[in-house]
């Protein structure tokens, strides 16, 4: 099988090449443009791999996708490639529009015309795997609210909420118009080895590491569901392999919590993991700051949907993820410490200082 991924030099993107690659006779082409976020070395163990290619590429290039499709000739398409941090989109919401709703408007486009060149069987079997957010939804008032569910509506709040759910509609036309097979993946926080420095997670592991102040928002009352990247992986995998064209799919862990809570949750294992620092416990660094514009209350989905009809369930605890991703940035100092330096050093992004 040929496997063609977007955005494969990014967070989930990378995680999902490797699965892959894991598979019997799965042939896979990584396409990034490397933006801030796409980083080649997030895959330096597979890159030597005779079952993987990568092309330095922009989806919104719509030549050079007609080129790849018919050279490639996958078989199923999963578009990861994505702007995506809220914080980001508030000082800049442009480039998310180009990316996430003009990027995969050609990418569909061109998918659908290279499925017109296959043969009956193969068309058949094509699918276009599009993975975008819960945060499509809106927000929930508060955690007794029933989780949203697919058919929920889109009400998105941020600039990137408002492009992903512009992509969703987008992917559902081609269905509906032309009979793209797609199917969409809606899902919950992800955190993990290899995320960029500026979401939470990392964010809260590296300034405690230098004993630098934790920046929440607000109170740190909003809640987030979070999953564990590998979990979403192998949920990514079932929608390929048992997901029904034209279908969604909401895909979460269940462990919903305020962002205080995590900031705790990985404070307490940084206490654990480095018992002799001078900065322990680590919570006394936190520093409550203005809130966010515009932010969401509460995330929260029932994905009752894929793991009943799909048979699939996460199987990494926050507990048990916390700790693997605390430990794997402890021991990985040479992948983010250049990251800090060259790209993004921890400063507060999204508080709307350029429209001042």
């Amino acid at each position: 099988m040929r496997i063609l991924i977007t955005g494969g030099c990014g967070f989930i993107g990378s995680h999902l090449v490797r699965h892959m690659l894991k598979q019997n006779a799965c042939e896979v082409l990584n396409v990034d443009s490397l933006t801030y976020a796409g980083n080649k070395e997030n895959l330096l163990d597979v890159e030597n791999s005779e079952n993987y290619h990568f092309i330095n590429a922009n989806i919104r290039d719509r030549v050079k996708f007609r080129e790849i499709f018919n050279s490639f000739r996958p078989s199923c398409i999963f578009h990861v490639a994505a702007e995506t941090h809220v914080d980001r989109s508030i000082d800049g919401p442009d480039e998310f529009i180009q990316t996430n709703v003009v990027g995969t408007s050609i990418l569909l486009e061109e998918a659908e015309y290279y499925r017109k060149t296959l043969e009956v069987t193969e068309a058949n079997h094509f699918r276009f795997i599009h993975i975008s957010t819960d945060e499509v939804y809106g927000s929930l008032k508060n955690i007794l609210d029933k989780p949203f569910v697919e058919n929920s509506p889109l009400r998105p709040n941020s600039p990137y909420a408002a492009s992903k759910a512009a992509a969703d509609h987008l992917t559902r036309a081609w269905f509906k118009t032309y009979g793209l097979p797609v199917i969409t993946i809606n899902c919950t926080n992800n955190y993990g080895p290899f995320q960029f420095p500026e979401k939470l997670i990392p964010m809260i592991i590296l300034a405690a590491l230098d004993g630098n102040p934790i920046p929440i928002y607000g109170k740190g009352e909003n809640l987030r569901e979070w999953i564990y990247v590998e979990d979403v992986v192998s949920a990514i995998f079932q929608v390929m392999s048992k997901g029904l064209p034209g279908e969604s799919y909401n895909v979460g862990s269940g462990d919903v919590i305020s962002n205080l809570e995590i900031v705790n949750e990985v404070c307490s294992v940084m206490d654990i993991l480095l018992a002799k620092s001078k900065y322990r416990p680590h919570q006394n660094l936190i520093e409550f700051v203005e809130d966010r514009p515009g932010h969401d209350f509460c995330y929260a989905v029932e994905s009752s949907k894929i793991r009943n009809g799909l048979g699939w369930s996460p199987q990494v605890t926050l507990d048990e993820g916390v700790k693997r991703t605390v430990s794997w940035y402890l021991n990985h100092r040479g992948w983010w410490e250049p990251l800090r330096k060259r790209i993004y050093t921890g400063e507060r992004l999204g508080n709307l200082e350029k429209f001042k």
